[in-house]
């Protein structure tokens, strides 16, 4: 006799989409060594998860009761919408019971998609997140920082950088906690710092010479484009200096303290145990 994935599925089942990203990969670290049993959706786990072939989902949901929804590279890619209604229908006819969607500050797509999560007919909670710190150690700015000059378009526009391990901790509760239901936390570390000094602090703790040097939009296109970015990623930058990070997010919300129950990580924090961490060699 064969079971419906309903009948046979464990309610702690979770499903990490992107569960080898940045945000993901600390989630199913935190999540495993708590006994929760994980799927990673990644293109490279098993069964693999591919958010631009939706053959690829109906496998990965299977059983899945909580799942995390982190959307690559990011919820503000043109269609996106689609992609992400499709997915949480899908979702939900395969049993899914609770959605918890990573989100972005200041992205009108991206709240679009919040919109959808909202409406799918499960329980749900939104991790709406300033700028990563790791930026500067994981994503594509650590060279620049090892190249002694971080050169971008933002001037002196303010950003409360935020920890992703913040993140992560706040997606652990939300994944198996009560109580975070039908809750939008907007997440930002405890500072507002522009870029120049974001590196000037990273600077410090190293003893590295670094410096901030702003640049047009046009040649950071230029640089992404030379070091090999696909074109998608390079518009999506550019999108996200020029009108993300235009000063519309520079202000603090204790989203952090909300879920969590206290304040987040500071920069020099995060930029001390990257160091430690040998994140700059």
């Amino acid at each position: 006799m064969t079971h419906s994935s309903n009948d046979s599925q464990n309610p702690n089942n979770t499903l990490i989409v992107g569960g080898t990203g940045k945000t993901g990969s600390r989630i199913v670290e935190r999540l495993t060594a708590a006994g929760v049993p994980v799927r990673i959706g990644s293109r490279t786990g098993t069964p693999n998860f591919d958010w631009l072939d939706s053959t690829t989902w109906g496998p990965v949901l299977e059983g899945m009761a909580n799942i995390y929804i982190s959307f690559y590279p990011d919820l503000a890619l043109p269609g996106t919408t689609d992609i992400i209604r499709a997915f949480t229908a899908q979702a939900v006819r395969s049993g899914a019971q609770r959605f918890v969607l990573i989100s972005g500050r200041g992205e009108s797509e991206a709240q679009a998609c919040e919109k959808i999560v909202q409406q799918a007919g499960v329980k749900w909670t939104i991790l709406r997140v300033s700028w990563f710190c790791q930026n500067f150690s994981e994503g594509f700015m650590k060279d620049m920082v090892l190249n002694g000059a971080v050169t971008l378009p933002p001037g002196a526009v303010k950003e409360p950088f935020i920890d992703i391990d913040d993140i992560a901790d706040a997606a652990v509760v939300a994944l198996t906690e009560q109580g975070h239901s039908g809750k939008i936390y907007e997440m930002t570390g405890p500072q507002l710092l522009t870029m120049t000094e974001a590196v000037a602090v990273i600077s410090d703790i190293t003893g590295k010479e670094i410096q901030y040097i702003q640049i047009s939009p046009d040649d950071l296109m230029t640089g992404l484009k030379q070091q090999g970015l696909p074109a998608p990623l390079v518009s999506l930058y550019h999108y996200l200096f020029t009108t993300v990070l235009d000063g519309r997010n520079a202000q603090l919300t204790d989203g952090v303290k909300q879920i969590l129950g206290r304040d987040p990580r500071s920069f020099e924090t995060y930029t001390q145990a990257a160091a430690a961490a040998g994140a700059w060699g």
